[in-house]
């Protein structure tokens, strides 16, 4: 196989940006034709058929309420419904949605465009107030909503006629345009003066047939869809089979034409198969093993820190992962993004240091639980057996305590009777926005419970902040503070890997923000 032909079959299966390809095309003094093999890697775009997508995530405890979404079942079918202000396109940039347009003159006073003459599902067509309603609903001060820290910034949400929205902070956030593209906040309608939730209707590509919590969504397209080129399948389905090896023959016996987290171990047999394509990306996408920083023995930093240096990361990387990501070290920010703190020294396995820490807390050894369920992602467990191995050479004994999958996410994840467990993120395009999500004192997904007085001050300093190097200094200082003091164990960024049947095409790009091209494919792909 020639270079070019290596090159195109990566672009082919998504492990290759389009822009990459045509620099390494080039490269190899393929600049004449790479543009052509771009227009011939896929097929143009046609409608018909049905999706059937196999999900590896979701729990019969799923809501509609936007506000409690946290995982790949009701995050894609949120993007199959739903249309957002902004959005994250398949090449990784930030453009409108049901926006237009926005400006600030100060990073504190937003004004939003919207567009004109997008309908619902129901028919009726959205307007200013539906923003304002959609918004308010994670603002209340009962809110539960995960999107709590992006809105509690808002001081002041008003609509100015039917097409203008104009949102006000306290401070000033360089990031707001990026926020408002979470996916927890999608734009619905108001029907009797009420925000309407619980219908599923939306703007978005496809229509809610049928919805049974964590087991299975249904779409038809929706015929009235504003959006040119998109919408492709005339029905989606999406179903959670959380056993990856039952995933993966449903895959290959036909049953469904798209599978997410493959599992490692037997990617090479997915590969060897002629009727499936294995795609894969690198983005923000990491495992965590956080540690509740108020329930003993996770209070004191030195036993979270002899933990830390109990790990080996390499070979999880290694072992569980196949060598598809890199390691971790032990904040959220990945290598690709804008403020990365490249110059932080990497934590490597060290029992010595481990035993250090652990007599800094006066002992000698330890004895702790960790909670795991391959629903926290695949390989969970095998994980937790790898770390309790590593750990157990610096004086660290490790219960592994295998609990069901099913509900994990509502009675294991970031609940004080698992002070230690494994969990996973789909990571955020922005810095700021992770950090708020994830870490920020009393965030609703402050899933280590962590709360320090610098960090929380350098993160609203750091949202304001114009100035880029102070900008960077700020984050780069956070993530040594995570890593040094924080609660959560970081051990590895994980490439986003897919396998879908060869009738799948999909544009030469996708989307890095999420797994599944940024989980806007029943929106993006479609039948060759």
């Amino acid at each position: 196989m020639s270079n070019l032909d290596k090159l195109t079959q990566e672009l082919r299966a998504g492990r290759l940006s389009r822009r990459d390809f045509l620099q390494a095309a080039t490269a190899l003094g393929f600049g004449a034709v790479a543009p052509a093999l771009l227009t011939t890697a896929h097929a143009m775009p046609k409608r018909g058929g049905k999706l059937t997508a196999g999900i590896g995530h979701g729990s019969t405890t799923d809501s509609l309420d936007p506000g409690s979404y946290e995982n790949d079942f009701t995050i894609g079918g949120a993007f199959a419904r739903f249309n957002y202000l902004t959005e994250i396109d398949n090449e990784d940039n930030l453009v409108g949605e049901l926006a237009e347009s926005w400006e600030s003159p100060d990073a504190i006073t937003w004004t939003f465009q919207l567009r004109k003459g997008v309908e619902y599902h129901n028919g009726m067509t959205m307007v200013a107030q539906d923003v304002v309603n959609s918004f308010n609903h994670h603002r209340h001060a009962d809110s539960t909503s995960a999107a709590k820290p992006i809105v509690d910034p808002i001081v002041d949400i008003k609509a100015d006629g039917d097409h203008v929205v104009v949102f006000t902070l306290e401070a000033g956030n360089a990031d707001f345009p990026f926020l408002v593209s979470d996916y927890h906040i999608p734009i619905l309608p108001t029907v009797d003066g009420q925000l309407d939730w619980m219908s599923g209707v939306g703007t978005g590509p496809y229509v809610l047939q049928s919805y049974d919590p964590g087991v299975r969504m249904t779409f038809t397209r929706n015929p009235n869809y504003w959006k040119e080129g998109r919408a492709h399948f005339d029905e989606g389905e999406m179903i959670t089979i959380a056993d990856v090896g039952a995933r993966t023959n449903a895959l290959t016996t036909g049953e469904i034409e798209m599978m997410d987290r493959c599992d490692i171990k037997t990617l090479h047999l997915l590969q060897r198969n002629s009727n499936v394509v294995v795609g894969e990306t690198s983005g923000t996408g990491h495992y965590t093993i956080p540690m509740r920083t108020k329930v003993a023995p996770f209070d004191d930093n030195n036993i979270r820190m002899a933990l830390k240096y109990g790990l080996d990361r390499e070979a999880m990387l290694q072992t569980v992962l196949g060598g598809h990501g890199t390691v971790g070290n032990d904040h959220p920010i990945g290598r690709g993004q804008r403020y990365h703190a490249s110059d932080l020294e990497q934590r490597t396995y060290d029992p010595d240091k481990a035993k250090h820490y652990l007599k800094q807390a006066g002992l000698d050894s330890i004895e702790v639980d960790l909670s795991a369920a391959d629903a926290a992602f695949s390989g969970a467990v095998d994980a937790a057996q790898l770390y309790k191995e590593h750990a157990a050479k610096a004086g660290i004994t490790i219960n592994v305590k295998r609990v069901p999958a099913d509900g994990y996410w509502s009675d294991v994840w970031n609940n004080d009777n698992h002070g230690w467990c494994f969990s996973y993120w789909g990571g955020r395009p922005t810095e700021d926005w992770m950090f708020t999500t994830a870490y920020a004192e009393g965030a609703e997904w402050n899933e280590s419970d962590w709360s320090h007085a610098r960090f929380n001050e350098l993160l609203k300093a750091a949202r304001s902040e114009l100035d880029e190097n102070k900008r960077r200094d700020m984050y780069v200082e956070m993530q040594t503070l995570c890593s040094n003091e924080g609660g959560a164990v970081v051990p590895v960024f994980n490439n986003y890997i897919h396998a879908k049947s060869t009738k799948v095409a999909h544009a030469d790009s996708m989307a890095t923000n999420w797994a599944n091209d940024g989980q806007r494919y029943m929106e993006r792909w479609w039948f060759n």
